[in-house]
């Protein structure tokens, strides 16, 4: 079945349906990973997104139970140069393609995704409708993507009640973990260092938090606008001038940034993928990293005595990390889980579990 992808700017892409035939409209991005294709479609922070792969093959490994990052998927759209019909993995146990139909996502291939991506890169992020109708009226689905917008998905994507998943081995810490949008690998990631983990709503009171006896919180990764989460940023605020330790990653980091007065900017077109540089600049080395988001909070906007940068970007420059004044806290604006990709950032897991205690 022939399949339509129109993006905002007017271009039009035709192809091959794959997954779901039911029309969607999404914010449409790029991800230049090679595999992860599963942790992907499945990562709260794409909540409302579709996803363009620059890579030319996928679904070559098939899919299976064990790598997903959530109870449910996320992509709205998947486009892809080429789908491959069946999985080759000793790990494999169904095909992509069906695993698109049962999760409702649409998706084309046969796309020209090289000629897509460029376009995204030049241009931005953009909205976008996948529909597999022979006629459609250019006039109005223009008016569709131009009244589009993704908005308040962290209060969709967080869980609705506290969740306590118990420390792999002997237990030495216990952190709450806000969700705005958490992926399995981060509560894996300090779980097997010996941290029970309470998973908490993101709508949580501080209140409430600063009461539950944790040893420290982590604020998680999230899709969307960090701005619009007014609430959120004020209940972060109050844990800030507490001296519980405290830190975050992905929208967690822009989130305590903006609690303590600083700004976030979106990308033009964001970074998302499993091999983007960042330099560390108390280890001066720079690491391979997998990132996952659209915004980034912009340079100098933080007080210096409030906080300073400890990681850059390599390629746009654009603010990675912050190490603050007070003690025990620090952000990461990438993914230190890094299912998707590289997995020499690990030892952020081992930072966090030591200002915890975890190390005694």
């Amino acid at each position: 079945m022939k399949a339509t992808l129109i993006l905002e700017n007017g271009s039009v892409f035709t192809g091959t349906s794959i997954g779901s035939t039911e029309e969607k409209i999404c914010e449409l991005v790029f991800n230049t990973s090679m595999t992860g294709y599963q942790e992907l479609l499945t990562d709260p922070a794409y909540a409302g997104q579709g996803v363009v792969m620059s890579y030319p093959l996928v679904g070559n490994y098939g899919v299976n139970d064990e790598d997903v990052e959530s109870d449910r998927t996320w992509v709205e759209v998947l486009v892809v140069r080429h789908l491959s019909d069946r999985g080759s993995n000793f790990r494999c146990q169904g095909d992509l393609n069906t695993y698109l139909k049962q999760n409702n996502i649409a998706g084309v291939q046969g796309v020209d995704t090289r000629a897509l991506t460029r376009i995204l890169r030049n241009q931005g992020s953009m909205m976008a409708m996948l529909t597999c109708a022979e006629h459609f009226n250019v006039a109005q689905v223009m008016e569709k993507l131009r009244a589009y917008r993704v908005e308040k998905k962290v209060a969709e994507v967080t869980c609705s009640q506290a969740k306590v998943i118990p420390a792999r081995g002997e237990q030495t810490c216990h952190a709450a973990v806000l969700d705005c949008g958490v992926p399995n690998s981060i509560i894996a990631g300090l779980t097997a260092r010996g941290c029970k983990v309470t998973v908490l709503p993101a709508n949580t009171a501080a209140e409430d938090i600063l009461a539950g006896g944790y040893d420290g919180v982590v604020l998680s990764p999230g899709p969307g606008d960090p701005a619009e989460n007014t609430a959120i940023i004020a209940e972060i605020k109050k844990l800030y001038d507490s001296s519980l330790p405290l830190f975050g990653f992905g929208l967690g980091h822009q989130l305590l940034a903006l609690a303590v007065g600083g700004r976030t900017e979106k990308l033009p077109y964001g970074h998302r993928g499993g091999n983007i540089p960042v330099r560390d600049l108390e280890k001066g080395k720079v690491f391979i990293t997998a990132q996952n988001h659209g915004y980034a909070v912009e340079e100098g906007s933080v007080d210096a005595a409030v906080a300073t940068v400890s990681h850059v970007n390599v390629n746009d420059g654009s603010v990675e990390g912050l190490k603050y004044a007070r003690p025990n806290c620090f952000t990461m604006q990438y993914d230190p889980e890094g299912n998707t990709g590289p997995m020499e950032v690990k030892y952020v897991f081992d930072r966090v579990v030591e200002i915890m205690g975890g190390a005694k």
